[in-house]
């Protein structure tokens, strides 16, 4: 069983890579259905969750909370729905959240420019110097995208284990070469990637429940265990982090909680609440 992830560039054929390559495999193929599960889970409209993901947006956009918020509902969406295996998952940003997963096979599909802007004057009857502008601004605003909340350039091939050129590879040959590099042993789910897979996956879950609380939270997640770090004033320490506990227990199924309270004052420390107190 493994996962596969496909990072395209747009207008590349990455989205008919996956769906046949998902048909050749017997794998699940997902893709924009993972904003329609945030949407329900978190009850946010799935436009605004689109726009999060969106690069066509101004400069104090791109820096709100709310769209870091959004994009923690995401995150939380696409690990939950890889987390089941046997998933084809060519949407926006899925292979940022899984980049240290063993057991998930990254590819990326390019395409020369000439290539892509045929498809995009099929589909908007614009000429080829308009559409090669439009795809240059589209390529400059996703790079920036991904720079400004993961540090990383999704043109960095050192980011995939896979990258296909279409050109001379045609769609049906790249579908034939990932299919048969993603049944190498190094790509097969084993227990310990599992449970690495798990940890990421319950991490982003508590941390979605939490930002109400504190849009900064950090959590860590180890063999279901979950660590919490928050911000409070000294005072309300305690009863938050017994609060924080009762959240994660109801949406979660973590095994313990350790919440670590940092007090807001510059001079404090952390300070570890109800250490180790499992959840029951």
């Amino acid at each position: 069983m493994s996962v596969i992830t496909i990072s395209r560039a747009s207008y590349s054929l990455g989205k008919e890579i996956a769906e046949k390559l998902a048909q050749r495999l017997g794998y699940t193929c997902i893709a924009r259905e993972i904003l329609l599960e945030a949407s329900k889970e978190f009850n946010i409209p799935e436009a605004k969750l689109f726009r999060a993901l969106s690069t066509q947006s101004s400069f104090l956009d791109r820096i709100s909370s709310k769209k870091h918020r959004y994009i923690a509902y995401i995150q939380s969406s696409v690990l939950h729905a890889l987390n089941c295996d046997n998933v084809v998952y060519h949407g926006f940003a899925g292979h940022f959240f899984v980049k240290d997963i063993p057991h998930v096979f990254k590819v990326r599909i390019i395409a020369d420019p000439d290539e892509r802007a045929k498809l995009v004057m099929a589909r908007d009857g614009v000429s080829k110097d308009d559409a090669l502008h439009f795809l240059t601004k589209l390529d400059e605003q996703r790079t920036k995208w991904s720079q400004f909340f993961y540090g990383i350039n999704t043109s960095d091939p050192s980011l995939y284990d896979l990258v296909i050129h279409i050109k001379r590879i045609s769609v049906d040959d790249a579908v034939e070469i990932i299919s048969n590099s993603v049944r190498l042993e190094r790509f097969q789910t084993t227990p310990d990637s599992k449970e690495q897979m798990n940890d990421l996956c319950l991490a982003a879950a508590v941390r979605a429940s939490l930002l109400d609380i504190d849009e900064d939270v950090e959590v860590v997640a180890q063999k279901g265990e979950v660590t919490v770090r928050t911000r409070s004033p000294q005072f309300v320490q305690k009863g938050l982090a017994q609060h924080i506990k009762d959240i994660v227990k109801k949406a979660t199924c973590a095994n313990d909680v350790r919440v670590e309270t940092f007090p807001t004052s510059p001079l404090g420390i952390w300070t570890v609440v109800e250490a180790d107190k499992k959840l029951n």
